[in-house]
C-alpha cells in the first residue's frame, strides 16, 4: 500500500505491506496518521481506500503495487488529499487525452567541475551557458 502523506511543504511517499490472499482485491486499511503528519495523536485512525494496483516489478512474481487515497474514518477525502479533488476534473475531461512533457536536464564536466564554471569561485548568473 502507497500513498502521500502529510509532511509541508514537500508531501512524502509512505508504504506498508500487507498480505493478501490469491485472487482477493486489495481491501481499505487504516493506519495511524499521527505518523505521516495527517492527525493528533489523539485522534490518529486514517483509511487507506485502493485506487489502483499494478503488478510489482522490482519483486515480481504475484508481488503488487497498491496505489491508495488517504481518508478520514468517515470516507471523506482526507485534507491533504489532492488526488481526491482532480476526480472531477478528470470525469469532466474524460473525452481528452492527456499531454506530457518531460524535461531533462544535464551537466558537463570539465577539468573536474561544471563546463564554463570558473576555476576558482562560481560562474556569474544563469544566463550564456544556460
Amino acid at each position: 500500500y502507497i500513498w502521500i502523506h502529510g509532511t509541508e511543504p514537500e508531501p512524502l511517499m509512505r508504504s506498508k505491506t500487507r498480505i493478501i490472499k490469491d485472487g482477493k482485491e486489495p481491501e481499505i486499511w487504516g493506519f495511524d496518521g499521527s505518523s505521516t503528519n495527517q492527525a493528533p495523536g489523539s485522534n490518529s485512525d486514517c483509511v487507506l481506500r485502493p485506487v489502483f494496483d499494478t503488478p510489482d516489478p522490482i519483486r515480481g512474481g504475484d508481488n503488487r503495487l497498491v496505489l491508495c487515497e488517504v481518508q478520514l474514518t468517515d470516507f471523506t477525502p482526507h485534507p491533504t488529499n489532492t488526488r481526491a479533488a482532480t476526480l472531477g476534473v478528470a470525469e469532466k475531461y474524460a473525452d481528452m487525452s492527456p499531454m506530457f512533457g518531460i524535461e531533462q536536464e544535464y551537466t558537463f564536466f570539465k577539468d573536474g567541475r561544471p563546463y564554463g564554471w570558473p576555476e576558482v569561485g562560481y560562474p556569474a548568473p544563469q544566463g550564456p551557458y544556460y
